[in-house]
């Protein structure tokens, strides 16, 4: 498998292309901010074909490059319905402090948009990517699994040490700490995080190490009523 990535913009969000080989068709993962020249750079090193664009969540900072990078290569944008109106509406994602930053700035849904469900499994690129809603950061944050070889794309829920934050518009801590319980602490201790920012990392570092994910613990069980 090929994953390649690179820190994009600003925020140094992490944006990925996922291919099962080089020369093969692929899948991008969050093109944030000025990601263009960065993904069609990874696409030409590689010779890759993309077919889709999955977002682990609406945040500015991982959807502001979509609507161009979907555009100039045809192909759809995958969010879950709950972020799906911080698209067109970013500043809808943060506080009114930080919003004030972001003046000027408009975003528009790409041409072709489709909606993640929990618990989907997206056939891509001659992969299958299984979809776990995990809320919490937005309410509409998702990861995404390729349980095959055991590697999660996190967004902002889990990082290396440390946890997306909770004091956004659609965030909630209990309701994080719940996700990092039923979506997280169930994996094999060998799974590969690949986060939206920061170094990659792996289940069981994290279970050993993170406080979050050792406090999210007592937390584990049904899911039913996130």
């Amino acid at each position: 498998m090929l994953i390649a990535g690179f820190p994009a913009g600003a925020f140094q969000t992490n944006c990925y292309v996922v291919a099962p080989a080089a020369g093969e068709e692929c899948v991008i993962v969050d093109p944030g901010q000025d990601a263009t020249d960065g993904v069609d750079e990874l696409l030409r090193e590689h010779r890759l074909k993309p077919v889709a664009v999955l977002l682990t969540h609406g945040h500015l900072d991982h959807v502001w490059s979509v609507a161009p990078v979907c555009g100039a290569r045809d192909v759809p944008a995958w969010i879950h319905p709950d972020d799906r109106h911080l698209l067109s509406d970013p500043a809808a994602g943060w506080s009114d402090t930080s919003a004030s930053l972001f003046g000027g700035i408009t975003l528009s849904e790409p041409d072709d948009v489709r909606e993640l469900s929990d618990g989907a499994v997206l056939p891509l690129a001659g992969l299958e990517f299984v979809v776990d809603h995990t809320p919490g950061h937005t309410r509409g944050s998702v990861s995404f699994r390729l349980p095959g070889d055991e590697i999660m794309f996190s967004g902002d829920l889990l990082f290396a040490g440390s946890i997306g934050r909770s004091d956004l518009p659609g965030g909630d801590y209990p309701t994080i700490l719940r996700s990092l319980a039923t979506k997280c602490l169930p994996l094999p201790d060998d799974t590969v995080v690949l986060p939206g920012h920061g170094p990659q990392t792996t289940i069981g570092r994290e279970r050993a190490t993170n406080p979050y994910l050792k406090e999210a613990a007592p937390h584990a069980g049904p899911t039913r009523g996130i």
